[in-house]
């Protein structure tokens, strides 16, 4: 057998769409079998929404690629039931150190706050990380929830009605018709969805290259993010480190902007590169190498009609900070469960209009920290440099210049702040978990909090007498009861009370806070779950 992403984990074979005499019709087609669309039909397949997610290609990514997944991400992962396997294969990491010329300007811990489950990021080559999902939906196909993977199948044609989506699909059998009712588009950066429906992304592109080196090799450097200002083996420029599985380390060496492409990534001049970096004795085997240069930008709107974009599809951002793939996933995260409700009857069709305001907050977001990053790690006048370069020299030893560096503000949870779905607060809770946050982790008896959470509504109850549960208009509300008085680290008490006495916590499928208060109200909570639905304003 060869490596993973040699092997052909989903080949083409013919359906029985196919050979049907009108084109079949499927509740969601999800176009792309990355991270991002696998991850969408896991979400909905476990909610029993039938999926079927096209993919020309028939095995994973080839090469690394995204490597570095943030807690939030892995908490999703969780949920979906397949973060423990990613965790394990995974090198975990809260440390990072950067370095100006050969100096340790300064170091960071990413979560030093104890009492979550999981780390502040794991480092996992793309290729491991599909290899994972794909045996997620292979799983749940022998459970018997309704997913399929078809690769070989390349989307032709799409056309978007008022009622769904007419596709054609390419197969080395030829071309074939089928129907939706939805599609998700997670296709990628190019996206030929977005481009055959005439829309375009806004924004900015950078004009820097990076080169990615794949490397295997014995080192015993520690499981740290290590990143470079202008260091002696890369003058001018920038450089990171990144430990992943298999003894693979990631590097990238920042190129500049009139490079020839071809002749960087000659073997020779790649070996030249790692070896003013690590030392002409070293002994390594580069596994894969690619050069790119990236734009910040985004779609205007994230659905148009029945046809839904997420991931690289509807945002791009720059690798620095980790921000692509971890955004993605938070969008399928949006996204399933508010489609499960439409296609239920449950919520109205405008719901999804909260998918656009939510996640393009979220856009937003890490378009401005990703375009802050690059302009800091590659200034475009002479002033920028010199005013970065005093940055990182009194960083050394004046911490309060220390938030300035920016070597990538690393992927944090997207808290939708102002969202319409968001219900009522209480203003002696902490701010750390107010309508429209992800919830906090913490540590509960039997295990931690988030494992207590599915893909449905819950009312998180402290220290407060609640209903073993309750149903809205056909849509079940399960309560999880808590009390502090088990809560000897205090976590539960620091992150959800504050100074309030008790609370009750509505909580959505995505495990964001809908609405919260001090007491227990019946009514309160059945008009916060129907804004959280978008039934009422």
């Amino acid at each position: 057998m060869g490596r993973i992403f040699e092997q052909a984990l989903y080949p083409y074979s013919r359906s029985a769409d196919q050979d049907a005499a009108t084109p079949a019709r499927h509740t969601v087609v999800v176009v792309g079998a990355g991270p991002i669309g696998l991850a969408a039909a896991i979400d909905l397949a476990m909610q029993d929404v039938p999926v079927v997610v096209l993919d020309e290609n028939d095995k994973v990514s080839w090469g690394s690629r995204a490597i570095c997944f943030a807690k939030r991400p892995l908490e999703i992962l969780d949920r979906l039931g397949c973060g423990d396997p990613m965790v394990e294969k995974g090198v975990i990491w809260n440390l990072g150190k950067v370095y100006f010329d050969e100096r340790q300007v300064f170091g960071f811990n990413l979560l030093p706050e104890q009492g979550h489950k999981r780390p502040a990021f794991i480092n996992l080559p793309q290729y491991s990380f599909e290899q994972f999902l794909v045996e997620r939906v292979r799983a749940l196909e022998a459970e018997g929830k309704p997913i399929e993977l078809r690769g070989g199948s390349k989307v032709l044609d799409v056309v978007s009605h008022d009622d769904g989506v007419d596709l054609t699909i390419g197969t080395p059998d030829g071309p074939y018709q089928l129907c939706a009712d939805w599609v998700i588009a997670c296709d990628g950066a190019a996206s030929p969805i977005r481009t055959m429906m005439g829309l375009d992304f806004v924004g900015r592109a950078f004009e820097d290259n990076f080169l990615i080196a794949d490397v295997v090799m014995e080192a015993d450097f520690p499981t740290e993010r290590w990143f470079w200002f202008d260091p002696p083996f890369n003058r001018g420029q920038s450089a990171l480190l990144h430990k992943q599985p298999d003894n693979i380390w990631r590097i990238d060496f920042q190129l500049g902007w009139d490079i020839d492409r071809d002749a960087e990534l000659k073997p020779e001049n790649i070996d030249r590169r790692l070896r003013a970096m690590l030392g002409e004795e070293i002994r390594y085997e580069l596994e894969w190498s690619s050069i790119y240069s990236f734009q910040c930008r985004r779609m205007d709107r994230f659905h148009e009609g029945r046809v839904v974009f997420a991931g690289d599809s509807a945002h791009q951002v720059s690798p620095f900070g980790a921000r692509g793939a971890n955004s993605g996933l938070q969008d399928t995260d949006n996204l399933a469960w508010k489609l499960k409700l439409i296609i239920d009857g449950k919520a109205p069709v405008t719901l999804l209009d909260s998918y656009d305001a939510e996640r393009i907050a979220g856009a937003n977001e890490n378009i401005l920290n990703s375009s802050r990053s690059t302009d800091f790690i590659t200034p475009k006048s002479e002033i920028s440099r010199i005013f970065r370069d005093a940055v990182l020299d009194l960083s050394e030893r004046y911490e309060a210049t220390r938030p300035m560096v920016n070597s990538g503000r690393l992927s944090v949870p997207c808290t939708y702040d102002g969202s319409p779905l968001n219900g009522p607060d209480c203003a002696d809770m902490p701010a750390r978990t107010r309508p429209g946050s992800p919830m906090c982790d913490a540590p509960v008896p039997g295990g931690w909090l988030l494992d207590r959470m599915g893909s449905g509504f819950y009312l998180l109850a402290i220290d407060l007498e609640v209903p073993d549960g309750l149903e809205i208009d056909g849509i079940p509300v399960t309560a999880i009861k808590l009390t502090t008085s088990g809560d000897e680290e205090g976590y539960l008490r620091q992150r959800y009370l504050g100074d309030a006495l008790a609370g009750a916590y509505l909580v959505r499928p995505d495990q964001h806070v809908a609405a919260r208060w001090d007491h227990f109200d019946e009514n309160a909570v059945t008009a916060a779950l129907l804004k959280a639905i978008g039934r009422q304003s």
